[in-house]
């Protein structure tokens, strides 16, 4: 058995990529489901590009600049703990039964054992993939 999306799940994605999310209602929470519906059929390269283009589609959709949103590292980074927390938790038939499987997800500080503040939050991580500095996020091929 391998996890799975619900049909919630694949109307979440199917709103964040149209526009329609509430582009306020877009937490945490939302992003780590975004990357584990993405993660069920996908690798992480695959994935981060689907989440990438649906982020920067519902910020235009709402007249945000996308960029100046959208932080390339810390959704790469947080795509690949979510990779990593799949490979460890028994299959899912949904995203909100992973998540509630692992708690450490919703601590949107979990970065920061990973990054010093400095990297994680500088320019260039926000337009470019930057790798850890004090610690390595575990990636599967």
């Amino acid at each position: 058995m391998t996890h799975s999306l619900s049909h919630a799940d694949i109307a979440f994605v199917a709103s964040v990529e149209d526009g329609t999310f509430p582009v306020e209602d877009f937490n945490h929470r939302a992003h780590v489901r975004l990357a584990y519906a993405y993660l069920v059929d996908n690798n992480a390269d695959i994935s981060n590009s689907l989440v990438k283009n649906a982020l920067v589609s519902l910020l235009r959709f709402n007249n945000i600049e996308p960029y100046a949103k959208y932080h390339e590292t810390l959704t790469r980074a947080w795509l690949l703990a979510v990779h990593h927390f799949m490979q460890h938790t028994d299959p899912c038939d949904n995203a909100d039964a992973f998540i509630d499987q692992n708690p450490p997800l919703l601590d949107s500080q979990i970065m920061m054992t990973h990054y010093t503040k400095a990297r994680l939050f500088s320019d260039e991580a926000r337009h470019a993939f930057l790798e850890p500095d004090l610690d390595a996020i575990p990636d599967y091929v």
